[in-house]
């Protein structure tokens, strides 16, 4: 049976500020803003969606700037996504070395993970990225500041740490259909729905791991695409009976999602396919005005004066 999971859809994270976020993602990395609307669970912080063309699930990188709200700076540990890594062509890493040398962008050269050629590297807020050199992605990348023959084609993996590996991956593989592809010392690949950028994910396990603290610079969660809302509520189901503590489904207005945590403490979220980032917006303007959900749009005008100012092209 094809299993429930399709693949990567988002990774969210708590970054600092709203303009430095928008300069790095858009500026640096070359990716769209997709999509410009507030946290669903606080109106006053803004949330970015970052990346292709249209937004396409497993492109997607989302932001929660909360410069000013008191949020501490967070911990990276057991229990928390510690890596988010986008794909990007293979001749194009020493490319993206000079540009980061140039830009002030920290990172650190010449890693090699399995047989990938990896270049790590941080945003202001402290958040881990990394590029992985993937020849065999054939997504089309968004053209901007970062020529299509370098672009970013979206999401190619994201790593997760946990004390104890075997609880993780029990629940992995019996439960959303991934399947072990590759070990290391420390670190073992699983993969859902084929191999390729997308649709893999590293756990990191060490018994001895401190436990992450969510805060600024840290990832909130990962989110794993489904195909429709039936198959969301089927696993759900399924996942209530085994006894996880699981949201109901909520309304993202451009999916809709469940969350609920891994045995090692990672907040997963799976979330649909449709209806997908146009549906209040026309492609050739998406990203450019503030969308507000329906609940929210009586408190439009406080909740433009309280948001900051940003500027972007």
């Amino acid at each position: 049976m094809q299993p429930p999971i399709l693949g990567l859809h988002h990774v969210t994270a708590t970054v600092t500020d709203a303009q430095d976020d928008l300069d790095f993602c858009l500026d640096v990395l070359g990716m769209r803003l997709v999509k410009k609307t507030v946290n669903f669970d606080n109106h006053n912080v803004y949330h970015f969606y970052y990346g292709d063309e249209r937004g396409t699930p497993g492109t997607l990188w989302t932001t929660f700037p909360y410069k000013g709200w008191g949020v501490p700076v967070g911990e990276k540990g057991a229990g928390q996504v510690v890596a988010t890594s986008f794909s990007v062509p293979s001749a194009s890493i020493g490319w993206w070395e000079s540009r980061f040398r140039q830009l002030d962008v920290p990172y650190a050269e010449g890693r090699k993970r399995f047989e990938d050629q990896v270049l790590v590297f941080r945003d202001k807020s402290g958040l881990v990225f990394e590029l992985v050199a993937d020849d065999g992605d054939g997504r089309t990348p968004w053209e901007s500041t970062v020529d299509s023959s370098r672009a970013v084609r979206g999401l190619h993996s994201v790593t997760m740490a946990v004390k104890d590996l075997t609880p993780t991956i029990e629940f992995m593989t019996g439960i959303l259909g991934y399947q072990i592809v590759n070990e290391t010392e420390g670190r073992v690949r699983v993969a859902v729905n084929g191999t390729g950028a997308g649709h893999t994910i590293d756990v990191l396990h060490d018994a001895a791991a401190t436990p992450a603290k969510n805060g600024l610079g840290t990832v909130h969660h990962v989110a794993m695409s489904i195909a429709d809302e039936q198959q969301q509520l089927e696993l759900r189901a399924a996942l209530v009976t085994l006894g996880l503590k699981v949201t109901e489904v909520r309304d993202r207005c451009y999916f809709k999602s469940i969350y609920f945590r891994e045995p090692g403490g990672v907040l997963f979220e799976v979330a649909t396919l449709k209806p997908g980032f146009t549906v209040d917006e026309d492609l050739r303007t998406l990203g450019l005005d503030l969308k507000l959900p329906p609940w929210e749009e009586q408190h439009r005008a406080e909740i433009e004066t309280k948001l900051p100012q940003i500027t972007y092209a």
